[in-house]
């Protein structure tokens, strides 16, 4: 390794360091990478960390066996990749941020005729385009707000239209579209829907005026959901007494630490006032760093894209990559960008209110579900706190339909849209779980891995399981579960089933009473519902295949161009015979409506 760090390219770059295992401890950038890597080492009499280093840097460096480098065109490549791989790769030592989202806006053309509100989490092409936002939450319950209240176009399609529509019949629109309006008497409306989205709180009030109308008309469904959106929209926003004196846009970013997490907050300031606001928890663990958390936010805020209203950036803290971050972030904004830690006036007061409402959301109790997460990552003494948890079983019937699902918890709940259903060619259950692991692992360029992966099988797939990540160098902590054996048959009996938890270095047998095993439990069972379900579904589809088979004439590619066309077998055999005939002929047609007939008298 001592030979490799000498003969380091004096180029810009990411480099890796590398446990025995061959696992990835920590990625790096480096303008220069021989300058950076050596910065950390001495190299005589022997190779060992730099005494001045933090200890978190020592007890990484004490761990590091191997050395990999990737040379790239400039900085801002670098800095580019490396924060796609430590997304992809879940480094030991690098800081992990859940929220990468984008945020959407609220924009409007001021050159249409009849100038209306959307969304949009892009730039939209043309002149006369208003942004206002991002909106971390109720971006949505404001323009439902906006179009509950005042008569405006609700969509740009409606003026293609000669005829008022539904809108126009509930009294939400002045259907332009078939009547004169002068647009005179409509644009006060979207000047009042600008004022009411820089001024939510009197768009809550007109809402809870409407709200209170509704109760008082035993409307009481409408009411509840006001009230909903009403606490949704509240919560984008920190009232705040702070008076800018300018039309000044800014985007705020602090971290506050606790004794066990940090708070990262954001905080929008559009037009000198406080437009939104969004926050973050991250555990504090020994590998922590102030520098690289705030590095992470501000590169994971903007993403790849550049945004609709491009400000200037405070942040409460300097840190040690700041003018990288401003390198990249002017070539996404295609000007310069400005960064800056204020140490007096407005903009210093905007940093001190984001840090102490950062500090106040630190002192806030944990949710119940927190709590169990922290009891978890005791338990199996995890490396981090499992907010996103990935949960693995497959399904099959004596051999056939063989599927596998991948099931996604993720902060308290199930997440739906991760989840994702496998056909497996493999005969075996290792194989099978083989299969399915390395197409996820396959997958972590575009969908990251979780902080946690849970394995319905014993100990052999667990095995399974880390030596494939540790084959692409992914360092995530693997747990499985599997059933109790009595009299070598598997115990599920609800409300009694011992399952036995399996960790890298012991098995656990908890009581059935026990929070943690239950909660192990529940999600194993939602990924072996999910299993089963698209294994019925695939069952099923199958045996109408082979039945359509069957009938002379029908070959698999016309089953195909069937289903491609109607979605469904119950579609295929509701359609009308002219169809058919226009698909696959007239003969196949009259074989497969004489099919269905027979089928249905039986």
């Amino acid at each position: 390794m001592i030979e490799k760090i000498r003969s380091l390219p004096h180029q810009a770059g990411i480099y890796q360091y590398l446990d025995s295992a061959g696992r990835i401890l920590y990625i790096g950038k480096a303008k220069n990478l021989s300058k950076r890597v050596k910065s950390y080492f001495l190299l005589t009499p022997t190779l060992a960390p730099k005494p001045t280093l933090s200890l978190r840097i020592q007890k990484m460096l004490s761990e590091t066996v191997a050395l990999h480098y990737i040379i790239v065109e400039n900085e801002h490549d670098a800095l580019i990749l490396e924060n796609s791989l430590i997304k992809q790769l879940k480094p030991k030592y690098n800081i992990l941020l859940r929220d990468d989202k984008t945020y959407p806006y609220l924009y409007v053309d001021m050159e249409e005729p009849y100038p209306h509100f959307e969304l949009t989490r892009k730039i939209i092409k043309g002149k006369g385009i208003r942004y206002f936002g991002p909106f971390s939450v109720g971006a949505r319950d404001i323009l439902d707000s906006l179009y509950e209240l005042l008569k405006l176009v609700q969509k740009k399609s409606c003026l293609k239209g000669k005829k008022g529509c539904l809108f126009y019949q509930m009294e939400q629109c002045l259907a332009p579209c078939e009547f004169p309006v002068p647009r005179e008497n409509y644009m006060p409306m979207v000047q009042q829907g600008i004022e009411w989205i820089q001024n939510k709180r009197r768009l809550i009030k007109e809402l809870e005026a409407k709200m209170e109308f509704y109760a008082e008309s035993l409307r009481f469904e409408e009411a509840l959901v006001l009230r909903d959106r009403i606490e949704r929209i509240s919560k984008s926003e920190i009232a705040s007494q702070i008076d800018m004196a300018s039309t000044d846009n800014y985007d705020v970013f602090a971290i506050a630490t606790g004794e066990t997490r940090a708070c990262i907050l954001r905080l929008f300031i559009r037009e000198g006032k406080v437009a939104s606001s969004t926050h973050d928890f991250i555990p504090l663990t020994p590998y922590f760093s102030l520098d690289e958390a705030y590095e992470r936010t501000v590169v994971g805020f903007y993403g790849t894209d550049k945004p609709p209203i491009i400000a200037p950036i405070l942040t409460a803290h300097p840190f040690e990559s700041s003018e990288w971050v401003v390198e990249h972030l002017s070539q996404l904004f295609g000007k310069k960008a400005q960064l800056e830690v204020p140490q007096r006036g407005g903009k210093k007061e905007l940093l001190e209110l984001a840090l102490t409402n950062a500090h106040e959301l630190l002192r806030t109790p944990q949710p119940t579900k927190e709590v169990l997460l922290h009891q978890i990552q005791e338990l199996f003494t995890l490396d981090r706190l499992p907010h996103r948890i990935e949960v693995f079983d497959n399904s099959h019937h004596g051999g056939s339909a063989t599927v596998g699902a991948m099931i996604t918890y993720d902060n308290g709940h199930f997440d739906k849209k991760g989840y994702r259903t496998y056909h497996l060619h493999e005969r075996d259950e290792y194989g099978q779980m083989s299969e399915m692991l390395r197409r996820r692992i396959e997958g972590f360029g575009e969908n990251p891995p979780p902080d946690l992966w849970v394995i319905d099988g014993g100990s052999t797939l667990r095995t399974l399981a880390v030596d494939l990540l540790n084959s692409h160098g992914i360092y995530l902590d693997v747990v499985a579960i599997s059933k109790e054996k009595i009299d070598a048959k598997s115990h599920r009996a609800k409300g009694s089933a011992r399952d036995i938890l399996h960790t890298q270095d012991t098995l656990l047998r908890l009581e059935t009473t026990d929070r943690r095993l239950q909660f192990i439990q529940m999600l194993r069972d939602e990924a072996h519902r999910s299993a089963i379900t698209f294994h019925k579904k695939t069952k099923l589809k199958r045996d109408q295949e082979s039945k359509l088979l069957s009938i002379s004439g029908i070959s698999m590619a016309k089953i195909h161009k069937l289903i491609d066309y109607f979605g469904t077998f119950d579609a295929i055999a509701k359609s009308d015979f002219s169809t058919l005939v226009e698909l696959i002929g007239k003969k196949d047609a009259e074989n497969i409506q004489n099919h269905y007939r027979e089928t249905t008298s039986k």
